[in-house]
């Protein structure tokens, strides 16, 4: 028996689940945030700080690139050590980080606060998925991880609006910096409720917590991603390092090998790689990977067509994608109550409503006039309910086969791959986006075009999803063991 097997948190009938859980969705929440909602305040920076373009990359960039790499690593060290300092760190260094990003005086300030801020937000989201594991089983675990993919479609949806929302209330000089301040009260009511609801982890024998590995594959992640920021957003695909994903590549089987050699010594990995022979978490890996490629590009490429193309406000903009936050919070809710029992049709489902929804938008947006917005509403409302049935059932089926012991590393590992699929695809979707405009193309257009590669991304998670129905079908005609065919 190892020694994660030997320690379990104290968390079996925690009176306090359904408020801890709270306190998870809020910090997560907050976290993922902060990806979107820095959007729309990007040309107030530029103005008080006098930002130029490489400025303003770095400061939604530098948070990206912490973010991304301290999630696995992170998800390690709540599982080996106690998941509730981890998280309770994680939200003091997000909130100090908030704090210096108000209050920077200069653009170089402000990307060093973000590239903090990005690793106390990579400190407690693998958190928040670990302690669903723990605290909840059965159908219990469905709804908590509906609740927590609500959050994560609500959260990225409506960045643009409340970001705007700060904007036009704080005016051109201190708006952008109420979207940081705003961190503030939250992360400090979070540190309170954290200590008082969270459950303390049992202390075992102390596990190692693996450096090299930790080193190598954060620096792996570092070189996947920085080809991804560094050209700079709508900078051709051509003049971004692509030669670094070799690199990358190399050290990702450096550390394989490495993590092979560590635990035949007996000791505890960075990364389960039994997690590779379980074929739910590989298929929800790669599903979820694709749908976010697809997924974060769609409210950067629809801000940029309702401000810069049609003039709307930051505020307009926000609003105008406010349906797809709607649908996706009613049905992410309810999808993980009912994931149990639909299993990967749930997901299916919910996918070929936003192949259907972006479809219609594709299609639509080339012959619209006026009230863009509110006639876009019903096709954004569909496409934003498909998504709450993808997000939130896919971690639970995802996680389904994992032991609790491992879920911070295992929901670690599943997040980055999102956000470096997301990153991926906000790069590709963006340089078509901006190729179009650059040749004169028109706004519509560019939106047309830039919505057909998302939905090939999420197209491409469909086929998967079917790909993963079919094996659980044929487990269960042979009956393989529990589990492996469950959640069909």
């Amino acid at each position: 028996m190892t020694a994660s097997e030997t320690t379990s948190p104290s968390t079996e009938g925690h009176d306090d689940r359904w408020r801890a859980l709270a306190v998870c969705l809020v910090a997560g929440g907050m976290c993922l945030l902060d990806v979107s909602i820095v959007n729309v305040a990007l040309p107030s920076i530029r103005t008080g700080l006098d930002a130029d373009d490489s400025d303003l990359q770095w400061v939604v960039a530098g948070y990206s690139l912490a973010f991304g790499m301290a999630l696995v690593p992170a998800g390690r060290l709540g599982d080996a050590r106690s998941r509730r300092t981890v998280f309770m760190w994680g939200v003091a260094l997000f909130t100090l980080a908030s704090a210096a990003c108000g209050a920077a005086p200069s653009a170089l300030l402000l990307s060093v606060a973000r590239v903090v801020q990005g690793v106390g937000g990579g400190l407690i989201t693998p958190q928040v998925s670990g302690f669903i594991q723990n605290l909840f089983k059965g159908p219990e675990r469905g709804r908590a991880f509906g609740l927590f993919g609500a959050s994560i479609g609500v959260s990225t949806a409506i960045g643009p609006l409340l970001g705007g929302l700060l904007v036009q209330l704080g005016g051109p000089e201190i708006g952008w910096r109420l979207v940081f301040y705003v961190n503030l009260p939250i992360g400090l009511l979070l540190l309170v409720l954290a200590r008082a609801w969270l459950p303390v982890t049992e202390r075992g024998p102390r596990q190692s917590l693996d450096p090299v590995g930790v080193v190598l594959f954060a620096t792996s992640m570092l070189l996947v991603l920085l080809p991804v920021v560094e050209g700079g957003q709508g900078a051709p695909l051509s003049q971004r390092p692509w030669w670094l994903l070799g690199v990358a590549a190399l050290l990702l089987v450096a550390f394989v090998l490495w993590e092979r050699r560590w635990a035949a010594r007996g000791n505890e990995t960075l990364v389960d790689l039994r997690l590779a022979r379980v074929p739910s978490y590989v298929f929800g890996l790669g599903l979820g990977t694709c749908y976010f490629a697809g997924f974060t590009a769609i409210f950067i490429v629809l801000t940029l067509y309702l401000q810069q193309g049609l003039g709307y406000s930051a505020l307009e903009a926000g609003l105008s994608q406010l349906p797809f936050a709607v649908g996706s919070a009613v049905t992410a809710f309810y999808g993980g109550r009912i994931v149990q029992r639909y299993g990967r049709v749930l997901v299916l489902v919910g996918l070929l409503a936003v192949v259907v929804g972006l479809l219609g938008v594709d299609l639509l947006v080339p012959h619209l006039d006026g009230q863009v917005g509110l006639r876009l509403a019903p096709l954004l409302l569909l496409a934003g309910a498909g998504g709450g049935l993808v997000i939130a059932p896919n971690i639970t089926l995802a996680l389904d086969e994992v032991e609790p012991a491992r879920a911070g590393a295992g929901g670690g590992l599943l997040q980055t791959a999102q956000r470096v699929g997301g990153a991926i695809g906000v790069a590709v979707v963006l340089a078509q986006f901006f190729a179009v405009v650059g040749s004169g193309g028109e706004y519509a257009e560019a939106v047309s075009v830039s919505l057909r590669t998302t939905v090939g991304l999420v197209v491409l998670a469909l086929l998967l999803g079917l790909v993963d129905l079919a094996r659980r079908v044929r487990s269960d005609e042979v009956g393989v063991a529990p589990g492996a065919g469950a959640g069909r």
